[in-house]
């Protein structure tokens, strides 16, 4: 399997219901990132409000010994980097993103039904990330200059200005361009570090010679959670391992970036299993900390820093989460909609206006998220499809790994020739839809049958095996077409 010349690259017939700019192939000669840019990709997934209040609540909800909850977490980060080793690796070679590659296994025209649905996920999260950004805005104005008071739709004064600013900053940035926004990326992730070390040191300072009992008190574990001690350990793995299942899929909205796959390997081995473990460390000790200094054991960075009552911290803080929320809502919620978009309609949606869609739509989510979203349950609607997108990730990497062995036909990706390799049935894989609709069915039970619920955050796991089983199985005795490339 040799490596895609530029010249390869190039797509020579252009269908412009398939193809522009944003959505060709990246020649080798225009890609410039590298494991830093990967890592970074991980450090902004992580280090936002929630994924440190998930690390921080994983020590104390399962009553596991630290130790264990710790080993838990690093498994999840291998077992992710095992993934996304295996969806960034064809994108690297042939530099397209997630709604074109998945063009192979569900047909040229049947890419845009995995590719909406990713869509709808990422746009409904990204309003809502957009809010809880907005929330480490108001406590730097309130902070600085009080709270004027007055609400509306459930958000104060402070919180709509707070939100606009968020909604214009994360749009200012994204027009930019992805240089841009790799730039942003490589400084928010290393300055979340600083801070988090900083609070770090704070609390352990506060709490002097009563840390250490503190953290040994969270190292011993408790009674107080029902089901066995392997029971508690694989929940928590796949608990860690559903919170990154959205950046899985689309991993090649990344890597098509990428210089190598060496440099991909290394960003994610940097940025998943030690990454995780460090920041689960840091979250660990401020936990314990919490639990020395205020008898309670505080979750939620933005309870600790107003219980620590600096106004220096309190500012360099707000910066930092306002900056880590807003980078793991370009990386998870903003870049995939953006692409996914633009393959609908390429002739008329560019990444740019496909951005624009997503921030519009998403400006009434995070809007309507206090007063109304968040009462409706409609979180819960999202999860199910969230569940219902996992066995496109069998799907993808059988198709690639095992069906098509590595070898795609770049210019056919692109093509409405009913004759093309990806063309099958007027543009749709009806077998790729078979087996997504059988994978699917068990993914959705999985989040509303109740007797389902015991398999916690492996539903996604399982979705995405059957998914790539059922594939595999109705592919099996198909004629592949033969390819220009090996």
């Amino acid at each position: 399997m040799t490596d895609m010349t530029d010249q390869e690259l190039e797509i020579r017939h252009i269908d412009s219901t398939l193809y522009n700019d944003d959505l060709a192939p990246i020649k080798k000669r225009d890609r410039n990132w590298g494991w830093f840019e990967i890592f970074n990709v991980w450090s902004n997934d992580i280090q936002s409000l929630f994924g440190y209040t998930l690390a921080a609540s994983l020590f104390i909800s399962y009553g596991l010994n630290g130790w264990a909850v710790m080993a838990a977490i690093i498994l999840a980060g291998f077992v992710v980097m095992v993934l996304v080793n295996l969806t960034g690796k064809p994108s690297v070679k042939y530099g397209v993103p997630f709604p074109v590659m998945i063009r192979s296994s569900m047909g040229v025209r049947g890419a845009n039904f995995p590719a909406m649905l990713r869509a709808i996920i990422g746009i409904f999260w990204y309003g809502v990330q957009t809010y809880f950004a907005s929330t480490a805005v108001a406590l730097l104005i309130t902070a600085l200059i009080g709270d004027p008071g007055g609400s509306w739709l459930g958000m104060s004064a402070v919180g709509w200005v707070s939100f606009v600013i968020v909604w214009i900053f994360q749009m200012a940035l994204f027009w930019q361009g992805i240089e841009r926004i790799k730039h942003f990326l490589n400084w928010a992730g290393p300055m979340v570090y600083v801070v988090m070390i900083a609070l770090m040191l704070i609390v352990w300072f506060q709490a002097g010679s009563e840390l250490l009992p503190a953290v040994s008190t969270i190292f011993s574990g408790s009674s107080e959670y029902e089901g066995s001690a392997i029971g508690a350990f694989l929940a928590i793995t796949g608990t860690m391992i559903a919170y990154f299942a959205a950046v899985v899929i689309n991993f090649g909205d990344f890597t098509r970036f990428v210089k190598s796959e060496k440099q991909m390997k290394l960003g994610n081995l940097l940025g998943l299993p030690l990454n995780v473990a460090f920041f689960s460390f840091i979250a660990l000790i401020i936990t314990a900390g919490t639990l020395a200094l205020f008898g309670e054991t505080l979750t939620n960075p933005s309870d600790i820093i107003e219980r620590v009552d600096s106004l220096p911290l309190t500012i360099i803080a707000a910066v930092t989460f306002f900056a880590a929320t807003v980078g793991i809502n370009l990386v998870a919620n903003f870049i995939p909609p953006a692409y996914d978009l633009a393959n609908l309609f390429p002739r008329r949606i560019s990444f740019r206006i496909g951005g624009l869609i997503t921030a519009v739509v998403a400006f009434f989510v995070g809007a309507l998220w206090v007063s109304v979203i968040s009462q409706i349950g409609i979180a819960g609607f999202v999860n199910a499809l969230g569940a219902v997108v996992a066995p496109f990730y069998g799907i993808i990497v059988v198709d690639y790994y095992l069906v098509k062995r590595q070898r795609l036909n770049i210019q056919d990706m692109f093509s409405a020739d009913p004759d093309g390799a990806y063309y099958y049935l007027k543009g749709w894989n009806k077998r790729a839809i078979g087996a997504f609709a059988l994978a699917a069915m068990f993914s959705i039970s999985s989040v509303w049958v109740p007797a389902l619920e015991a398999l916690g955050g492996y539903a996604w796991l399982i979705g995405a095996a059957l998914g790539g089983l059922f594939y595999y199985l109705l592919m099996k005795g198909q004629r592949q077409p033969v390819t220009a490339h090996s």
